[in-house]
């Protein structure tokens, strides 16, 4: 077992990309069990600082293991029991195949790309 943080592994890297009261989480590389403790962290900083929407932005992924989605069915639960709201953007076929095949997609907020501004909303 490698000792390698997720902060220094080249396989992997997490940005965070505010969108005004809402923040996208966008991991890259990796969701496995070497990396969803970065995430879920960055996760607890943006609801701790202040965002009331969070999104788990997939589109960057280039695999997710089982720890993946455990983690998005455990935000997702967090949100529900905290004052956030939770939503997912999908990755790529071969990453949502996996949210597919063990039958937790439906459980899960997954929004479309057109949706990621939706926390910019117009005056009136």
């Amino acid at each position: 077992m490698s000792a390698t943080h997720a902060h220094t592994d080249l396989r992997f890297s997490l940005d965070v990309e505010p969108e005004r009261d809402a923040v996208r989480v966008c991991p890259h590389g990796e969701v496995d069990l070497a990396t969803t403790g970065a995430i879920r962290e960055k996760f607890e900083e943006m609801t701790a600082v202040g965002f009331r929407r969070v999104i788990l932005d997939l589109r960057r992924v280039t695999f997710v293991d089982s720890t993946g989605v455990r983690l998005a069915l455990e935000l997702c639960e967090s949100s529900r029991a905290g004052a956030w709201e939770f939503a997912i953007l999908a990755g790529p076929p071969a990453v949502e195949r996996v949210f597919e095949l063990t039958g937790v997609r439906s459980q899960l907020p997954f929004v479309p790309p057109t949706q990621i501004r939706y926390a910019r909303r117009s005056r009136s």
